[in-house]
């Protein structure tokens, strides 16, 4: 039987040995979340499902779209015997959302947080050889608040809402590291001095240990850098690039070098071994344009959410995730902004290969504080940890072009919330403490409530162009459009910013939707193609008209279920005709041209 999913889940960090766990599992739904007591997490459980994918998607082979407050899993193997003297981890890439791990009846692992990987060390309860039974529990209730994403609390999806994620959805996989072991690096590139900073830790580290990177590109070795293990908590080693040999990493040509890291014990010898890749690229900030390697590029970013009808928020295949950006530049975007969920870390790494720039998001949409409406998300302190978890994963992916950590919090600054304000300034402080290379936006749409964010931003589905036009044509006069109720102050003031319409569009348009069927999108339907046409270029038109903007980004990608507004269908098949798409964001060029000169 094929493996499902079974391509390397951390491309950025890779080792030899490894073996996947993706495929059959025993399951259980425990509606009531009683499971521990009755004694789930010590017998045979009742049905199978397909890992990774998620027991409401299809290819799970569960296909069960009711809530499930709770769902356990159960998997008995032998460790590779060939890992004798390692110490074997067991790696979830995401497990949504609060997750229980024990094995061999022995609790090895908890982790709440339905994003970012977590991992556990079964030293302490079995070795290479021997059997472990693997049981996890993963609790997601639909009732509590917590980040979520577009997974509906309702029964169903509606309007920009989906079918939810309960347990298990990415990965799950062993590997043997030794004692001493190397752990994730950070790749910082400076292009400025044409060289990597490389922060790299090892776990267990003991005096006389040392670090080797090694850097090559297509003709071979390029230059090394070596240091003590045990410098300080974390050794940072620079990887100076000869200038004949220095390549940036950008859209149309993203250079990517190969890195090899290597722990050597006192004699010279090799304890552990990963390889890594590495781009060069700088983002920098210059008056209102947002520069690449110096250069203003034009950001046309659609908003892609990553859900697959058989899948959820899992591709049901590695190429279906190349597919998805190979679909978008044959749109004519450049970029997208992942909306909604921390994307799996393959398709970051497909983003980096084919030069696909990419804001990075957490999923939080609607948090509100403690206002009348409760039943979306609350902010707290678990969205500044969940949030950390994701910038420690992805801040070496060189497509990453921006954070955005938080979307649409929909709150008057008049009824300011401490809760809100605290972790919207919380998350804005962590992402620049976690990185100073790349913008942060505090807030994507509607509540700006940190004064310094780095870029500033709107949405507006407006969908009469001349509207549209004048909200934005006052952007040079430092009088953007504000989200927010007539009458009401969401955002601190606009301080010049560089600036973009991070969410627009959205066009209506399904002229197959059957009588009665949920079909939804923004503003009228367009009566005709010509008519969806006409208002697609116009849009588009204003804003590439406008020599500040430093981008758009356009909803949406794909059609997400009831949510009928994409670029392409739901199964990824085409609603237009593409040479229109792409000529409407080249319009009018030479105008283009004349800003992206202002910008530099």
């Amino acid at each position: 039987m094929r493996i499902p999913r079974s391509e390397y889940p951390r491309p950025q960090f890779v080792r030899a040995d490894w073996l996947c766990l993706n495929g059959e599992w025993q399951f259980e739904i425990d509606a009531g979340d009683s499971g521990l007591e009755r004694g789930l997490r010590d017998r045979e459980l009742s049905c199978t499902i397909t890992v990774p994918f998620c027991p409401e998607a299809p290819l799970s082979g569960v296909n069960c779209q009711d809530y499930m407050d709770a769902v356990w899993y159960r998997r008995t193997l032998t460790l590779p015997a060939e890992w004798a003297g390692r110490n074997v981890v067991l790696h979830f890439q995401a497990v949504d959302y609060d997750a229980t791990v024990w094995v061999n009846g022995v609790e090895v692992g908890r982790h709440r947080g339905g994003f970012t990987p977590f991992s556990c060390d079964l030293s302490r309860v079995a070795q290479p050889g021997e059997d472990a039974t693997i049981v996890v529990r993963a609790r997601d209730t639909h009732r509590d608040p917590q980040p979520r994403g577009k997974q509906a609390q309702s029964y169903g999806p509606h309007g920009a809402i989906y079918y939810r994620t309960t347990g298990i959805w990415q990965t799950v996989w062993l590997e043997p590291v030794p004692a001493s072991a190397l752990q994730r690096p950070r790749i910082t590139p400076d292009v400025g001095n044409g060289r990597f900073l490389v922060e790299q830790p090892v776990q267990g580290a003991r005096r006389g240990q040392r670090v080797r990177l090694t850097l090559r590109d297509a003709t071979g070795e390029v230059c090394r850098a070596e240091g003590p293990a045990a410098a300080d908590f974390t050794p940072q080693l620079a990887l100076a690039i000869p200038e004949a040999r220095r390549r940036l990493w950008q859209p149309g040509d993203p250079h990517l070098y190969d890195l090899e890291i290597e722990l050597l014990d006192t004699a010279g010898a090799v304890l552990d071994r990963a390889a890594s890749y590495a781009g060069l690229r700088s983002v920098t900030l210059d008056g209102m344009a947002v520069k690449i390697n110096g250069q203003a590029v034009f950001q046309r970013l659609v908003l892609d959410q990553g859900y697959y009808p058989d899948g959820i928020m899992t591709a049901p295949s590695d190429e279906a995730l190349v597919a998805d950006i190979e679909l978008s530049m044959a749109a004519g975007f450049n970029g997208a902004r992942l909306h909604q969920k921390v994307f799996e870390e393959r398709f970051l790494y497909h983003a980096d290969r084919l030069g696909y720039l990419v804001w990075g998001e957490f999923g939080d949409w609607g948090c509100r504080g403690y206002g009348p409406r409760k039943d979306h998300q609350q902010p707290g302190a678990t969205y500044i940890t969940q949030w950390l978890e994701a910038l420690a994963r992805d801040y070496s992916h060189p497509a990453i072009v921006g954070w955005c950590p938080l979307n649409e919090t929909w709150q008057n600054m008049t009824d300011r919330t401490a809760v809100l304000d605290d972790v919207t300034r919380g998350m804005f402080l962590a992402t620049k403490a976690m990185d100073l290379t790349r913008p942060v936006l505090d807030a994507s749409g509607y509540s700006h409530r940190v004064a310094e964010t780095d870029v500033y931003d709107c949405h507006d589905y407006t969908q009469d162009p001349e509207r549209f036009r004048e909200h934005h044509s006052r952007v040079a006069q430092g009088e953007p459009y504000y989200n927010g109720a007539q009458g009401e102050t969401w955002s601190l003031p606009y301080a010049g910013q560089p600036f973009f319409v991070s969410e627009f569009g959205g066009i209506w348009w399904n002229p197959n939707a059957k009588p009665g069927e949920d079909s939804w999108g923004y503003g009228e339907r367009p009566k005709s193609i010509e008519e969806f046409y006409d208002r697609f270029d116009r849009l588009f038109a204003a804003l590439l008209d406008d020599p500040v903007m430093f981008g758009y980004c356009y909803t949406q990608l794909t059609d997400v279920y009831q949510e009928q507004n994409g670029i392409y269908t739901f199964t990824r098949g085409e609603k237009f005709d593409m040479a229109r798409i792409r000529a409407a964001q080249q319009r009018p060029a030479a105008i283009e041209q004349e800003a992206v000169g202002r910008r530099q």
